[in-house]
């Protein structure tokens, strides 16, 4: 395991250099950890039940349900211009067959407000929350619900699609089934039942098929996609970690991580050669041995708060492998770091942004980059300890405070936009 750093990695990033026309720099959030008081869905129930394993209720998180123009003028002030954001569905769909005019309303004024201001809206249908009904009803394992999400997606489209700029059907369905199946940190909270996970990896597939032409039918005329979480893997065939290894491209049933490579990563990646993008999530560097475990980090590997390696250039090397396979440009709708030291952050996406544009001088097709996140928010089982925010939030008076990378990231995408490719 190589723990060098290239040539003045440690320095920050002061140009990213010109970036192509119609290219998105912006910030991300997803309603269950912003909004607050979302109380009707299946990570509500999970956090409130004894034993789920999460430290705390979500509860008002950031109240971006009341302050969220507060929040898109954050996104404007910092210099981005984009803001992606989610729908809650059990918001607009709280009882099944019943749709919520004031909710659909709600995220409509976000749309026109965030236009309104400059910027472009990027809209997430999924981000981890699934209504209390339909996971009574099984949930993702449940062969229903793909007719039920694109319903959900045809009522979105038919009341807001004419204000979408970009969107994606799911947000890491890797994640939502792998964590709620195999790991158990996730509702349901089922650990090592693969035949649960088989059948959610199935419906979540096809629950993005049936949205995305559900999106696509109109109106408006916007690019769909899904997004990924996609570590930079390296596989240690002799099991051990300080040997050179070899990085995971092959994502095929029968490729070196098998079928769980492909549940997890290859059957969502050629789903998308018929996307209009593939939304890459990286956040690390992961090492396994030839069993596909992870292998556990030694003693002093630099970590971050979520227990993950400082490993920014994964970024890198996981667009070029989503690249590869998709065959359809790539936009990063997620990367960043939780950090107590801000100064950490910007290092953070200094090295990543390093190696983002070495992939794309590389002839890699990238159209942007979202920073996780905007606010310091819910970080879903691990509550509110894990600090990813670009701004701070106080958790009584849920004041905004932009931390110095807010404006560090801000000036660099301003720098960028004076030459395009």
């Amino acid at each position: 395991m190589d723990h060098t750093e290239p040539a003045g990695a440690g320095d920050t990033l002061q140009d990213f250099g010109p970036v192509p026309a119609g290219w998105v720099w912006g910030t991300a959030t997803a309603a269950h950890q912003i909004e607050g008081g979302n109380v009707g869905n299946d990570w509500w129930d999970w956090e409130h039940t004894p034993g789920s394993g999460t430290r705390e209720s979500s509860g008002d998180a950031c109240d971006s349900w009341h302050r969220w123009f507060e929040d898109l003028e954050l996104v404007k002030a910092i210099g981005l211009d984009a803001y992606r954001f989610s729908l809650e569905w059990s918001r607009i769909e709280p009882a099944e067959g019943e749709f919520s005019i004031a909710a659909l309303e709600h995220y409509r004024a976000i749309l026109l407000a965030a236009h309104e201001l400059g910027l472009r809206a990027s809209v997430t249908l999924h981000h981890f929350t699934t209504p209390r009904w339909m996971a009574a009803q099984g949930g993702w394992s449940n062969p229903l619900v793909v007719e039920r999400f694109q319903r959900f997606a045809d009522i979105a489209a038919q009341h807001l699609g004419d204000q979408i700029d970009m969107a994606a059907t799911l947000n890491e369905p890797n994640v939502v089934a792998h964590a709620g199946y195999i790991g158990g940190q996730f509702p349901p909270g089922r650990p090592h039942d693969w035949e649960g996970f088989r059948q959610a990896s199935r419906h979540l597939l096809l629950g993005h098929l049936a949205a995305r032409e559900a999106l696509r039918a109109g109106p408006g005329d916007f690019p769909v996609g899904l997004t990924l979480a996609l570590p930079d893997t390296v596989l240690h065939a002799d099991g051990d970690l300080t040997s050179p290894g070899e990085r995971v491209t092959d994502l095929r049933p029968d490729g070196p991580r098998g079928e769980l490579g492909w549940l997890t990563a290859g059957q969502y990646l050629d789903a998308a050669r018929d996307d209009d993008y593939i939304g890459v999530q990286t956040y690390f560097t992961e090492h396994v041995g030839p069993d596909g475990a992870e292998l556990p980090l030694p003693s002093g590997e630099r970590v971050t708060q979520m227990g993950w390696p400082f490993t920014p250039e994964a970024l890198g090397a996981s667009v070029r492998v989503a690249a590869e396979v998709a065959r359809v440009p790539v936009i990063v709708t997620e990367n960043g770091v939780a950090a107590a030291e801000d100064a950490e952050r910007i290092e953070y996406y200094s090295r990543s942004l390093r190696s983002l544009r070495a992939a794309m001088d590389d002839g890699v097709d990238v159209r942007g980059f979202f920073a996780w996140s905007l606010l310091d928010n819910f970080e879903w089982a691990l509550g509110f300890e894990p600090t990813f925010g670009l701004v701070e939030v106080d958790p009584v008076s849920f004041a905004r405070s932009s931390k110095p990378s807010a404006a560090w990231l801000g000036g660099l995408a301003r720098a960028s936009r004076g030459a395009h490719v």
